[in-house]
């Protein structure tokens, strides 16, 4: 049994919330092959298990599961931001501090995250993720959204097509 009371656990199951910098931006979902390519090299290089995402225009959300003898989310974050970052033309706007840094604009800095404690817990956060692009007004029902893996829920028998409308 994990000890939640340690903010890294490995082999844990986490929530996250990670958002581009300017908001008003469709980054993510316009250059969404990038961004798979980016998850791709950053899993190769240090796997780990997607067991739910949605990808919004400016933010998305992920459920992942480590390595049991692995806690290290923050470096998989990094390897995917930035192969991310690599992968797109620059115009986005920088300020002084990322320009003396030599970074991009891309990233919000800083991500949630949250340690999955139990199956309640993991199961609100699937429906959180799957649910998020109606919650935000693109789509009215969950399946409509093409950049979900609710569509691998719905293949695999876990939910049915009109899920967010039964919910």
């Amino acid at each position: 049994m994990p000890d939640y009371r340690r903010a890294w656990v490995p082999g844990g199951t986490y929530f996250f919330t990670v958002a581009i910098a300017e908001r008003q931006r469709t980054l993510l979902t316009d250059h969404i092959c990038e961004l798979r390519d980016a998850f791709h090299v950053a899993r190769k290089a240090r796997p780990f298990r997607i067991d739910a995402i949605v990808v919004l225009p400016d933010h998305m959300h992920c459920l992942w599961t480590l390595p049991p003898d692995d806690d290290a989310f923050s470096i998989r974050w990094s390897h995917i931001k930035a192969g991310f970052s690599r992968r797109i033309a620059v115009g986005e706007h920088r300020r002084p501090s990322r320009i003396a840094k030599r970074e991009r604009g891309i990233w919000q800095r800083r991500y949630w995250e949250h340690l999955i404690r139990d199956e309640t817990d993991l199961q609100r956060r699937v429906d959180y993720i799957h649910f998020n692009p109606v919650k935000h007004g693109y789509v009215k029902q969950a399946s409509e959204w093409p950049y979900s893996s609710l569509h691998a829920y719905i293949a695999r028998g876990d939910l049915s097509e009109n899920w967010s409308a039964d919910t």
